[in-house]
């Protein structure tokens, strides 16, 4: 009977101790406050601004793009025939411009001392006035013709990575249908909420650490980012259901962006994270 007290007594005390270290090692740090989120890249739908059958495409899925190259192109054929077509015209209105306002200026002192009619005066006139204004009118559709024809060529505005590529060499596409899919490099943020005890040691600005999944493989330890907040929402709202904390779902949060500084080729849209902020007021 002793001896099964004994044993007693010892498992009472292994359980003891397991439960001790366990509270040791598991006990949240209270300079920090840590919070989980998800990734959020920004995406761009791609598309020409006129419409025609797509000539060449020089980029596929996964490929990293730079700000200013060159996508992909359409048949543009017709667009310089009527480019060519304005440049002709531009230039005949300009003639004909120049002559009906010579012909006005040599007859302008006759129309001045009454030696001509005060008609064929307000004729001279009212066609110079619209030889000008056709010529006016011609600058401008110039002007459009070689807009059009420069939409034919889709440029990357900002650089990042083709995610998704939606049509092919030969197809018809019409004005801002979308041809790719990028996702930006910058800015890359945390979306994630944090509890309303923990308002009071957030701020914009506040440093922020981001731990991925992922360990470094010559460290052994997760990859840390660093990063800021820049955003804090000034409503609070139900957990998210995809948002696992410690505490009831039911609880009311306030949603945060954490945005990423030291950026990289491993961050991916909707990659969960660790966010790690100090506690106390900077």
């Amino acid at each position: 009977m002793k001896k099964k007290a004994i044993i007693a007594l010892i498992f009472v005390i292994l359980i003891g101790t397991g439960y001790l270290l366990y509270l040791v090692f598991n006990r949240k740090n209270p300079n920090y406050i840590e919070t989980y989120g998800n990734i959020e890249i920004r995406t761009v739908d791609l598309s020409f601004q006129v419409k025609g059958i797509i000539k060449d495409i020089y980029f596929e899925e996964g490929d990293y793009v730079k700000k200013g190259d060159l996508l992909a192109v359409l048949d543009d054929r017709d667009y310089k025939a009527n480019y060519k077509k304005a440049l002709f015209e531009e230039k005949s209105l300009l003639a004909q411009k120049n002559e009906d306002v010579s012909k006005y200026e040599r007859n302008k002192p006759l129309c001045n001392d009454d030696t001509i009619s005060k008609q064929e005066c307000t004729t001279l006139l009212n066609k110079k006035d619209l030889s000008n204004a056709r010529y006016e009118q011609s600058i401008a559709n110039r002007e459009f013709q070689k807009n059009q024809l420069d939409y034919t060529r889709l440029y990357a505005l900002q650089e990042g990575i083709i995610t998704t590529r939606i049509q092919e060499i030969g197809a018809t596409v019409q004005p801002n249908q979308t041809v790719f899919v990028m996702s930006l490099n910058k800015p890359i943020w945390v979306r994630t909420y944090i509890n309303e005890k923990d308002l009071g040691n957030i701020k914009y600005g506040k440093k922020a650490k981001i731990l991925t999944d992922t360990k470094n493989p010559k460290t052994g330890k997760k990859k840390e980012y660093e990063g800021y907040v820049g955003y804090i929402s000034p409503v609070a709202e139900f957990t998210p259901k995809t948002v696992q904390t410690e505490d009831l779902r039911v609880d009311l949060v306030y949603r945060i962006r954490v945005y990423i500084d030291n950026t990289d080729e491993y961050l991916r849209q909707g990659m969960p994270v660790t966010v790690r902020l100090k506690a106390e007021n900077e």
